[in-house]
């Protein structure tokens, strides 16, 4: 399809505060594209800076082939849902969806006819007449939403839109707004800092930090391959490990692992050379956990450990299993539950096994990654909750 909506080198400074540095995307029509980050990464400054609330101090921004940089919001076919959803609490749900074309000068037969389709969109021709005031928060959130579409955007931004409703209504929410999205055709750049939300509604995700674009690509792209520590500790969760390449093998290598006897073979995807100091990403649901040892396998790896804690979530137990210095968290799903197996219960010795292709290998953390997670050399693990401590 080709790119339709560009960042070109986009960097904004707020006085001495650097919030975005030299940031450059791309994002095809008609996708979902969401921009991932924690607080104070960037991301609602690169909305801003697309809807024109907000100038770049360098950097274009290129919508369909034309430069709307220094285009004023209204100049700009771009509309915006909020958080706070912004409707008029006076007006009724088919005065606020209606208010755009109101505005723009349609005649009164034509208004009424788009505001009967965009009720029918968002399920709420039945609840036309309420006063704002009066609904859910997800329905102010439909509304919100059909009143940003109603004028044809060609780009609907979405900042944090569902980060005021509880985890139910956000999760029906999100079903919505996907349903929303094909029925429309329309781009949607989505921001949000909940990594659930980006991995399942997106066509394509940016994970930002500290200004700056770590990683992009499909959701699948950036959970299973994540390219720095980053992103491999934001996008869900991972257990790290330090360690050192000793061997290569074909596109295979092996690296030593304080408290794994035998080592571990990994996939060598960044060609790392023998010696390299690295760190090692193993996600919890990669791992197999059993009581008796898996067969041998030349690409499977293996370890003993102690169950020192268990979690039954209902679609899957966490485990945390004790090794040497280690305590590592694995998460055995519920696809096929026996109530006659042989539990795994607290204090039992376990094995844990994952096959080589199932981790990835990490560059050592870059200065920008320090307040990610302190290294492991004086054993001592600082980290989000989202990460997995691997250490002590």
């Amino acid at each position: 399809m080709g790119d339709f909506l560009v960042f070109e080198g986009i960097s904004k400074s707020f006085g001495e505060l650097k919030v975005l540095d030299n940031v450059s995307l791309s994002i095809e029509k008609g996708t979902i594209f969401s921009i991932l980050g924690p607080s104070g990464c960037g991301k609602t400054t690169l909305l801003r800076i697309c809807a024109g609330f907000e100038y770049p101090d360098r950097g274009r921004v290129i919508l369909d082939g034309k430069d709307i940089t220094s285009d004023r919001p209204n100049r700009r076919r771009v509309n915006t849902v909020f958080q706070n959803y912004s409707l008029f609490p006076h007006m009724t749900v088919r005065e606020n969806i209606s208010f755009g074309l109101q505005m723009a000068g349609f005649d009164r037969s034509r208004i009424s006819g788009e505001v009967d389709r965009y009720l029918e969109l968002i399920q709420m021709s039945d609840q036309a007449d309420k006063k704002a005031t009066k609904l859910s928060g997800g329905q102010m959130q439909r509304v919100a939403i059909a009143r940003a579409l109603i004028n044809k955007p060609q780009v609907l931004l979405l900042d944090e839109p569902l980060a005021a409703l509880d985890l139910k209504l956000r999760q029906r929410m999100l079903v919505e707004l996907d349903w929303i999205h094909d029925e429309v055709g329309i781009t949607f750049l989505y921001v949000t800092h909940d990594q659930g939300e980006a991995m399942s509604i997106s066509d394509h995700i940016a994970v930002m930090n500290k200004g700056r674009i770590e990683q992009q690509g499909t959701p699948v792209q950036v959970y299973e391959a994540p390219t720095n520590s980053f992103v491999a500790a934001f996008i869900g969760d991972t257990n790290f490990f330090e360690t050192e390449i000793t061997s290569i093998e074909d596109s295979y290598c092996r690296m030593n692992i304080k408290d794994f006897a035998d080592g571990v073979i990994v996939y060598n995807d960044k060609n790392f050379p023998q010696g390299s100091r690295v760190y090692l990403s193993i996600r919890p649901e990669k791992f197999v956990i059993s009581h008796a040892e898996p067969e041998s396998h030349r690409k499977r790896n293996m370890v003993r450990g102690v169950v020192e804690e268990i979690i039954y979530m209902g679609t899957h137990t966490v485990f945390w299993v004790r090794v040497g210095d280690y305590r590592i968290q694995v998460r055995q799903s519920h696809d096929r539950f026996l109530l006659d197996e042989k539990i795994i219960e607290h204090g039992n010795t376990v094995c844990i096994s994952w096959h080589a292709d199932n981790c990835y290998i990490l560059d050592r953390y870059d200065e920008r990654d320090e307040s990610l997670l302190t290294l492991p050399d004086d054993d001592v693990t600082v980290a989000p909750e989202n990460i997995i401590s691997a250490g002590k």
